[in-house]
């Protein structure tokens, strides 16, 4: 657990394990709780030596906003500038959900030699609430008792996502994303413009590399369709669509999300 001044913004981050870097990125108004709450049972008994490295980005968790992110291409400048004091000139994996499968891009656009591998969990592929093509809502599993016991605001907000509502995901959600967000709202709100400047996706090459990309077939806030357009970028890509999971799919298949990712690293792991 430690924290880094980049570019003005104080970043808060942590590591686990030792081995080859495995730098993971959450998603827009959470923090690194929703990664390391699914990946580490994923991670921590591994066969293969990783270090987990999990940050919170700027206004978010616990890091502080800074100097002058407006947009994603400043926030891309933090995550490169974190990159060459935390693991300079190492190689590393890479994983991000949400809007950190879109920074995740970024990243490859800029240092795809450095990468060996990228996850990209539910990625937006147009940022902005609910842009591009994404189905409405529809519930596939629900314990209507016990949603019934929840308290009805904090329902409200599990409801609004989560197309798995049941004890068990209900627990996963409200520790990884409701009991531990805290974000700078007025920075996320009224400065932050979640798009680049540029086209993210224009690659001078396809990134060939094992890579995953794996989506919500109920993902009511990046849909599941957009994503099958990045194909081109991973010849080397498993892309993967699971039925009865929303954009909370690491919670909403638990243990399918397990399995899936872990292949993936053995594919990572078999070529370095």
């Amino acid at each position: 657990m430690s924290t880094i001044n980049i570019c003005g913004s104080e970043l808060y981050y942590e590591v686990y394990g030792e081995g080859i870097p495995f730098l993971i990125i959450h998603g827009w108004g959470v923090n690194h709780h929703i990664m390391s709450g699914c990946l580490e049972p994923v991670l921590r008994d591994n066969k293969h030596k990783i270090k987990r490295i999990y940050i919170d980005l700027p206004g978010m968790g616990k890091s502080k906003v800074g100097g002058n992110i407006k947009c994603s291409d400043e926030m891309l400048d933090v995550i490169l500038e974190f990159i060459d004091q935390i693991i300079p000139n190492q190689r590393f994996i890479l994983a991000g959900e949400s809007y950190g499968g879109y920074l995740s891009r970024g990243l490859i656009q800029k240092r795809s030699k450095h990468i060996l591998g990228v996850l990209l969990l539910c990625p937006a592929v147009y940022p902005g609430y609910r842009k591009g093509n994404v189905p409405p809502l529809q519930v596939i599993e629900r314990d209507s008792r016990f949603m019934e016991s929840i308290d009805k605001d904090e329902r409200a907000y599990f409801e609004n996502m989560n197309i798995v509502q049941n004890k068990r995901t209900w627990e996963l959600y409200k520790r990884d994303i409701m009991d531990v967000m805290s974000n700078d709202d007025y920075f996320l709100n009224e400065v932050l413009d979640g798009a680049f400047t540029y086209d993210v996706d224009k690659l001078e090459e396809p990134f060939n590399k094992p890579s995953l990309i794996l989506v919500g077939r109920q993902d009511t806030e990046v849909g599941y369709k957009d994503q099958f357009t990045l194909l081109d970028n991973y010849p080397r890509a498993s892309f993967v669509v699971l039925d009865k999971a929303g954009h909370n799919l690491q919670i909403d298949q638990e243990k399918l999300f397990g399995g899936i990712v872990s292949e993936w690293l053995d594919r990572v792991m078999e070529e370095i």
